[in-house]
């Protein structure tokens, strides 16, 4: 191929201040009717309830967080928080919603335990480390996934739960080189499981990950995944040989 061939080929790679300006990213349709449970619930998504492991993190004395990336319209959370508020648990619950658009649905009265947050992913920090992290189908929207992966494991508390979903068609190496195997390696080597059948990754406990790749950055035209939308393919560099 010649080297004019390889020049078409290649994307327009955009930073992620350009990304969140991108309509697939501020897609409204993934996450705005989604149910904590059903067939179009976070438990079939994910494989597991995040509310329900949330409360069974629950013990004397503790207080415990659940922290959901791209939440959408945080209608699932706004679901948790009222069986909180029903089970007379706001004291010791605190359920917190992450969204770039912050299309939220409306709450209902007496949701203190609930709070739902409009913020990018690539700046945003919370002030506290959390029992229970989910990020359902929003990987696909953001730039540096793997950046994202790592912060959200060392915002896990020592027993905490990181659950997402995660294409791998959707990351790309700078070289060409197939992907999946590679960055699968890199994160079970970090302590995180990666279910390439159900396009899932998972961390159990809080980690510091340091993984070898440089965020390039990212491709908004990648076209549809295996979710049926359109997501954004993210680029690295491998940093070994």
């Amino acid at each position: 191929m010649s080297h004019s061939d390889n020049s078409a080929a290649s994307p327009r790679l955009v930073p992620d201040e350009m990304l969140e300006q991108s309509g697939i990213v501020a897609n409204c349709r993934m996450n705005r009717e989604r149910t904590l449970s059903g067939t179009n619930g976070y438990d079939t998504e994910l494989g597991y309830n995040p509310f329900d492991l949330l409360l069974s993190k629950l013990c004397p004395g503790r207080t415990v967080g659940w922290l959901d990336l791209c939440c959408g319209s945080g209608r699932a959370l706004i679901e948790a928080a009222n069986h909180i508020q029903m089970m007379q648990l706001a004291d010791r619950c605190e359920v917190i919603g992450v969204d770039l658009v912050g299309m939220f649905a409306r709450e209902t009265a007496d949701q203190s335990c609930l709070k739902l947050v409009t913020a990018s992913l690539t700046s945003w920090y919370p002030n506290r480390q959390f029992e229970v992290i989910s990020c359902v189908h929003g990987l696909h929207y953001i730039g540096d996934k793997l950046g994202l992966i790592s912060r959200a494991a060392s915002w896990l508390t020592e027993d905490g739960v990181f659950l997402s979903n995660l294409s791998m068609e959707n990351i790309k190496l700078s070289d060409g080189r197939p992907v999946k195997k590679i960055v699968a390696a890199e994160l079970r080597k970090c302590g995180l499981v990666y279910d390439a059948t159900r396009k899932r990754v998972f961390c159990h406990g809080r980690r510091q990950i340091e993984l070898p790749f440089r965020y390039l950055g990212s491709d908004d035209q990648a076209g549809p995944n295996y979710t049926g939308q359109p997501a954004v393919d993210s680029y690295y560099e491998l940093l070994i040989a």
